[in-house]
């Protein structure tokens, strides 16, 4: 299953969205933004990407929303993919 990661530049608004998508029904939780990306706060939003649909209006709805990473498991670790 692939996950995709909503980055943020705000931790407040990272931890509202999270929030938000719950509300909606979407299993979503904070996590660590991955070192390799080299932005936002720190701190991202993960969620499946079955979700992405609801999930991409929740998250650009934040005025600190930096984008959507789509994170790939391959035979050297993880990959992340902007989308």
């Amino acid at each position: 299953m692939t996950e995709i990661l909503a980055v943020f530049r705000s931790r407040t608004q990272a931890i509202e969205c999270k929030d938000r998508l719950r509300a909606c029904g979407v299993p979503a939780e904070v996590t660590a933004t991955p070192s390799e990306l080299k932005i936002g706060c720190g701190f991202s939003v993960k969620f499946p990407q079955a979700a992405l649909g609801r999930a991409k209006y929740i998250a650009a709805g934040g005025s600190s929303f930096y984008g959507l990473y789509a994170i790939v498991r391959g035979a050297g670790g993880y990959f992340y993919r902007r989308l």
